[in-house]
């Protein structure tokens, strides 16, 4: 009779773990449908002509990609501000050295608040808190004024410079190292007689290469997208200026004789260089991932 109710027990034990895998699984497959179906969907109007856009939805790419930027470029109502390659151009300068400033001062910042102790470590990392909570939008009247007189419009170095300081990856970077970074190795490399910076470099650097990797692609996709700034920066509107975001928003903004094929294939070229980006970046975050699994 006890092995009837144990069986029947286990039985039930099963059947509510599949229960719960299968909830799980569907949630998940959910979530990744309404990942990718509004980028699958923008893809195949990419490939798809004016007409056939407004006809309807489609899930099936056509073969007019080529047409559609063609139209960009030959049409005079898009090529007086549109160049794909320029504005890619542009826009992985600012990126580019964005993500880099941001990555590695935030790395370093993180490293100052977790491996030294001073007294005002506490108030400091408080402070970096509280600047996460202002909004941009609130300093653009001070930022623009500064810029009118330090002369720095129409130019990158305002949109560059000041991601040096991004509060919101020093948290992230922070809370990496207090999870998953020992301390131990800083005061083997200090016994050693490895300087402070030099330690930075070469150890934890690579040791915090996921946190850097995850971090990049954020801090890439922010200021690739980050048309707000850009555009209360360069605000003469000089086609060898344009960055894509500004291009592709004044491709979206003409509603006279609009092609919503050049729309959508202006769209499409823009997030190319960030999802190459994030492919390359990913197998960092994998591989570590796969070595934090890993129980030595």
């Amino acid at each position: 009779m006890s092995r009837v109710t144990y069986d029947s027990d286990k039985g039930g034990y099963q059947a509510h773990v599949m229960v719960k895998s299968v909830a799980i699984y569907l949630v998940l497959i959910l979530l990744t449908l309404i990942c990718l179906v509004p980028i699958w969907i923008l893809v195949v109007n990419s490939t798809r002509l004016h007409n056939d856009i407004i006809s309807g939805v489609s899930l099936i790419p056509r073969t007019h990609l080529i047409d559609n930027i063609k139209t960009l470029k030959t049409n005079s109502l898009y090529n007086k501000f549109f160049a794909p390659l320029l504005g890619m151009r542009n826009s992985l300068i600012v990126a580019g050295c964005c993500c880099a400033l941001t990555v590695f001062f935030s790395g370093m910042t993180a490293y100052g608040l977790v491996v030294y102790d001073f007294k005002l470590k506490g108030p400091a990392f408080v402070f970096i808190l509280a600047v996460m909570m202002v909004p941009t939008q609130v300093t653009a009247v001070g930022f623009m004024r500064m810029l009118i007189q330090m002369h720095l419009l129409d130019s990158y170095i305002p949109l560059i410079i000041p991601s040096i300081a991004a509060p919101a990856i020093v948290f992230f970077m922070r809370q990496y190292m207090l999870s998953s970074f020992p301390l131990d190795i800083i005061e083997a490399a200090r016994i050693d007689g490895s300087n402070e910076f030099r330690t930075f470099l070469t150890i934890s650097i690579p040791m915090m290469k996921p946190a850097f990797a995850v971090q990049a692609i954020f801090a890439f996709i922010q200021k690739w997208n980050d048309y707000y700034n850009q555009s209360i920066v360069l605000v003469s509107g000089k086609k060898n200026q344009l960055t894509m975001p500004m291009m592709v928003q004044k491709v979206i903004a003409i509603d006279r004789n609009a092609d919503y094929g050049a729309n959508y294939a202006a769209i499409f070229l823009s997030i190319i260089p960030v999802v190459v980006i994030y492919i390359i970046l990913s197998k960092f975050i994998i591989g570590g991932v796969a070595a934090g699994g890993v129980k030595e």
